[in-house]
């Protein structure tokens, strides 16, 4: 049978329509950030491997993690390393059934949020 219909209607939603959620976007987020702690990780690596190989391969490695974008790539880390750890925790609330309700489920995502800005400052402070 044919859908007459079909021109009039849009076959899956599409940006324009679609409004993203908290809780979709801070799933996103938990992916990339995943991710670029992964990468962080093997600018640490390539350091300690670089110290262990010679003098000149851990000033190469040391200059370019301790510059200015050196100090951007790890503090933006540390940022994502502290959302990642509080997404895991909201993920193992969700696990045992609690906080499934819209309401709940958005003050979590916020608070993952502002807890891992405000955890990487806190830090960055010690540091």
């Amino acid at each position: 049978m044919a859908d007459v219909n079909r021109g009039k209607r849009p076959l899956s939603p599409h940006l324009t329509i679609y409004r993203p959620q908290l809780t979709s976007m801070t799933s996103i987020l938990t992916r990339i950030t995943g991710n670029a702690i992964l990468l962080a990780a093997l600018l640490i690596v390539w350091w300690f491997l670089a110290a262990a190989i010679s003098p000149e391969a851990f000033a190469l490695a040391d200059g370019v993690i301790t510059s200015l974008l050196g100090d951007l790539v790890m503090s933006l880390s540390l940022l994502g390393l502290w959302y990642h750890a509080l997404a895991g925790l909201r993920h193992l609330i969700w696990d045992n059934a609690v906080g499934l309700d819209i309401p709940t489920a958005e003050k979590l995502g916020w608070a993952c949020l502002i807890g891992s800005v405000l955890l990487t400052l806190v830090t960055l402070a010690i540091i």
